[in-house]
């Protein structure tokens, strides 16, 4: 099994990119050598002709890694589309053999490697393959990124039921307050149940980040936060 974690979410737009880069980051500043990946993106923009994803540069600068972009997001789509749709578009597939190659290339340089993954585990990225059995063949365990708000229960059950279906090893649970404004009680209480019915640990809670940057990653202070908030319960 490989040394580190692949970050899944119940849904898009869970955290599941903040929370990849804030490990990273704390990866960092308890001296680990890292590495990062978002072997699919999709919703891409160019940069110097280049067809470049904010995940991928938001992971690269939270990890501080030299690493080169084309291995560190290997396949990238500027349609924001489920990843075959936007191949389809593009009269092409997912070359699975490229993303397989960059993470072999990731695996041998790094101690530890902080994957995310596109959407959540059952996105397809080939006619009978999804993100699921990628993590499969990484051999990496899963943390498990999810909203605080209403409807997260059913959301993380589903998708660690399917985690366990596939026999992947499932680290934790992280909680991620995407947006501001959730009930205080609803945030309790919702944690609580998430231990409760899946005894898997919920490695801890990131607050709202209101102000934080993204494309100017001031890694100091996401270490910080991430030591903070999930430091004591995560092993590295």
């Amino acid at each position: 099994m490989g040394k580190g974690y692949f970050i899944t979410g119940t849904d898009t737009g869970v955290g599941k990119t903040l929370v990849a880069g804030g490990l990273a980051a704390l990866c960092g500043k308890r001296g680990l050598d890292v590495g990062v990946m978002k072997p699919v993106a999709t919703g891409c923009g160019y940069v110097d002709g280049t067809l470049v994803s904010e995940d991928a540069v938001f992971l690269k600068n939270a990890a501080g890694t030299a690493d080169e972009y084309e291995i560190i997001n290997p396949i990238r789509f500027e349609q924001p589309l489920a990843p075959t749709a936007a191949a389809r578009l593009n009269n092409t597939t997912i070359d699975l053999a490229k993303v397989h190659a960059a993470y072999a290339t990731l695996h041998k340089r790094h101690n530890f490697l902080i994957v995310e993954g596109v959407g959540g585990l059952l996105v397809p990225l080939g006619d009978r393959y999804f993100v699921a059995d990628l993590i499969g063949d990484m051999g990496l365990p899963l943390i498990v990124v999810c909203r605080p708000t209403l409807g997260t229960i059913n959301h993380t059950l589903l998708t660690i039921a399917s985690a366990c279906e596939r026999k992947l090893k499932i680290a934790g649970i992280i909680i991620n307050e995407s947006s501001v404004g959730c009930n205080e009680t609803v945030k309790r209480t919702n944690r609580e149940e998430l231990a409760r019915f899946t005894g898997i640990p919920v490695l801890g809670d990131v607050p709202f980040l209101k102000g934080f940057d993204m494309q100017n990653v001031d890694r100091g202070l996401l270490a910080n936060i991430f030591s903070d908030k999930i430091g004591k319960n995560i092993i590295m």
